[in-house]
């Protein structure tokens, strides 16, 4: 027996697949017997002369059949004999192509709905009617779905109207035109404001205004205790987020080290340190050789984080600096002039507007950011990780999930409706779970990427995931999101400022495309932001030239842009439903016979140069269709923007060899002369050397130091997925 196809069907109605394949397919040639799940094709018994060469032990029969896992459809052909069935290659490929034209790709929209006449409940529970019943039982439930519904329609305008984004920051000044301009095609100009805004305070009231209550009020925390009078505006109840937080012990060390928390603090906020992370792809339909081992990564994301606890410690620090919270108030325009911007805002419960005026604004709102549309354009964000899950308190039985382990990245079927679906799991406080679902995607207007069908997929297959009874799981709150990706060339190919104005974490959209989303790349990269920040403000250096040299950048992190491209199936296009997980169990296989700190260095975006070529040497001997593959998905144009990004990576790596060893100490030498006669070029050596000593590998000895408990044999643990 041999299977000669297998084919995605992405629709989740078996019962109409199967009833295409049993009652209209014709195939064309054999005689059809009708299964339970499909039809066998036998030679007719007046074919005499094909059944003499088929073996006396075997059946001159195809066997086609249907099952359905993950809300999809799978259709597999398997040959009975060893010989080809009369007419096989035809069967086949007509086939395909019929069952390509019945069940075709569908994106489906949220309905268009109102809210002033009824609840988000009845307005979504004939298209969600599972993730309207759990919603239901979650406490805030109508409040967060009508926000999952309000950030998938803000997504979808941004990724449909990209050329034209919606005007929301203003210049006072007419030469800002041509100045945009001149800053490069990326660049969407600001353009003047049509109409003047109230008269603005003759000196700005604060110092630092951020949009954005998330990872905005943990930068807003640090600035407010270097001295600087902070505003943070919030859209959502202070405090109250739709997302969960992990990172490792070694990188979240950076906010003791930057003042903000006490070693005391911070334990406070460790909800769960997990022992081990597991790293695991579905390879059932994977070729032997491209079957891989469980890939453990110990030192990766293996802190939970009390999220809300950890915000509200951020206020309150924020607070007692001097800074003020506004929450539960939107963000609306931004006029800027030569000393100040002037934010425009509406308190959402009593719908008052008013003005409030800043030295600095900084952005902070995610994907969800308008500002990162306008300065960017068509090229705002080039993928997505449509995120959804929950937090679940219990419910699982005892045997299901050992809590001191995690799952990093799992899969445990093949493409499903043209996405990759990718699982987390990490464990919290007490029997508490979080649980993420996920697909690499690349933005496009027909598919921008839906939230509220991941939920439906979510909550229909979480069981086939971990068995559980989806009625006694005790729901906490749902965690969801868009997490961005920007393809970058180079280090300026992304803009994430304007004068007086910057963006950080998912809005500027410079983290890495694996594992970490806009809170690791702003954790690990907390002290170049400060710094770098705290020397424009002291030095009045807002304009966008000084600004944009303020980022999270980092050479090996663009570099691995091609690796999710590997994840995304293109909009409208079929791909063998085992290609991604045989793409990702080749190079996690690698991973996995490398030693620890390998993995570590690769997932944290600590990989270097040398390596990065030996690994991709490594994996294109182990698997040379993977050339093939990523041809096929990324095509010349990204193949070619991802050379420039590995000369780039090279470039940056023999820089950074030559100046590495002696570039810090000339600073330390240089700075208290240079920075008060020339800031501005202070600024811009301080910048090169964040960009050289970011992303640096750490060796085993370095990683034990920061987690003792953390580094295990291979051999120790084995879950069973």
């Amino acid at each position: 027996m041999k299977e000669i196809l297998y084919l995605e069907v992405p629709t989740s109605d078996i019962a109409t697949v199967r009833s295409w394949l049993q009652t209209e397919f014709e195939p064309g040639n054999g005689e059809k017997v009708l299964t339970s799940e499909g039809f066998r094709l036998k030679i007719p018994t007046a074919t005499t002369t094909a059944t003499k060469t088929i073996s006396e032990n075997l059946p001159a029969e195809l066997s086609v059949f249907v099952w359905s896992v993950q809300r999809t459809t799978y259709l597999k052909v398997f040959r009975w004999a060893e010989q080809p069935f009369p007419k096989e290659g035809q069967i086949l490929q007509h086939l395909t192509k019929e069952i390509r034209s019945r069940f075709p790709h569908h994106y489906p929209e949220p309905p268009a709905i109102d809210l002033s006449k009824q609840s988000i409940f009845a307005a979504l529970g004939s298209a969600y009617p599972l993730t309207v019943k759990y919603f239901q039982k979650m406490p805030n439930g109508e409040y967060d779905l009508t926000r999952a519904y309000w950030w998938e329609q803000r997504w979808r305008e941004g990724v449909r109207n990209p050329q034209q984004p919606r005007q929301v920051v203003f210049s006072s000044r007419e030469d800002r035109r041509a100045g945009s301009r001149e800053q490069g095609e990326n660049f969407s100009p600001l353009h003047p404001a049509p109409c003047s805004p109230a008269s603005s305070p003759s000196s700005p009231t604060y110092d630092i205004i951020y949009i954005g209550g998330a990872l905005g009020a943990i930068h807003a925390a640090l600035m407010a205790k270097l001295g600087y009078k902070v505003l943070l505006l919030e859209r959502m109840p202070f405090g109250r987020m739709n997302r969960e937080w992990n990172i490792s012990r070694d990188e979240i060390q950076s906010l003791v080290n930057l003042g903000l928390v006490t070693p005391a603090e911070l334990e406070t906020i460790i909800a769960r340190e997990y022992k081990d992370g597991f790293n695991k792809f579905f390879d059932a339909n994977n070729p032997a050789k491209l079957r891989s081992p469980v890939l453990h990564t110990p030192t990766v994301l293996n802190l939970g984080l009390d999220s809300e606890k950890w915000l509200q410690m951020c206020g309150q620090k924020l607070q007692a600096a001097g800074g003020e919270i506004w929450d539960e108030t939107e963000f609306i325009r931004a006029d800027i002039d030569i000393s100040q911007v002037l934010i425009k805002v509406k308190h959402l419960p009593s719908q008052v507007e008013k003005q409030v005026s800043g030295r600095l604004l900084i952005d902070a709102m995610g994907t969800a950011s308008p500002i990162a549309w306008q300065l960017n354009g068509g090229r705002a964000f080039d993928s997505v990780c449509p995120t959804v899950g929950a937090a679940i308190e219990s419910g699982f039985e005892p045997e299901v999930w050992d809590s001191q382990y995690g799952d990093v990245l799992y899969s445990h079927g093949d493409i499903s409706r043209g996405r990759q679906l990718i699982w987390e799991l990490f464990p919290g406080a007490d029997d508490e779970l979080t649980i993420y679902l996920f697909h690499y995607h690349e933005v496009n207007a027909e598919n921008p990427g839906s939230l509220l069908e991941m939920y439906e997929d979510f909550f229909t297959i979480l069981p086939e995931y971990r068995r559980c009874d989806m009625d006694k799981l005790v729901w906490k709150k749902p965690t969801f999101g868009y997490i961005p990706g920007h393809f970058s060339v180079g280090s300026s190919d992304r803009t994430v400022a304007f004068d007086r104005l910057i963006a950080i974490g998912d809005a500027a959209s410079l983290q890495s495309p694996l594992v970490f989303t806009g809170f690791g790349s702003l954790v690990r990269n907390l002290e170049r932001l400060t710094t770098l920040l705290d020397t424009a403000l002291k030095h009045d250096l807002l304009s966008f030239r000084h600004l944009n040299q303020i980022r999270a950048y980092q050479s090996n992190v663009s570099v691995t842009w091609l690796f999710s491209k590997g994840m995304m199936v293109p909009t409208g296009k079929f791909l063998p439903p085992q290609r991604i997980n045989s793409m990702l169990n080749t190079f996690f296989g690698l991973l996995a016979d490398e030693p620890q700190e390998v993995a570590d260095n690769f997932i944290k975006d600590r990989c270097d140069w040398l390596t990065f070529n030996r690994l991709a040497l490594k994996a294109a001997r182990r698997n040379p269709a993977l050339l093939l593959w990523i041809w096929q998905l990324a095509g010349p144009r990204d193949l070619g923007r991802w050379l420039g990004s590995y000369f780039n990576f090279g470039r940056h790596a023999l820089i950074s060899s030559l100046l590495s060893p002696w570039f810090g100490r000339f600073l330390n030498r240089v700075g208290f002369w240079l920075e008060p006669r020339n800031p501005g070029l202070w600024l811009w050596l301080l910048a090169i050397n964040y960009a050289i000593a970011t992303g640096k590998p750490r060796s085993r000895a370095q990683v034990e130091k920061a987690n003792p408990e953390a580094i295990i044999p291979k051999s120790e643990v084995r879950i069973s997925h």
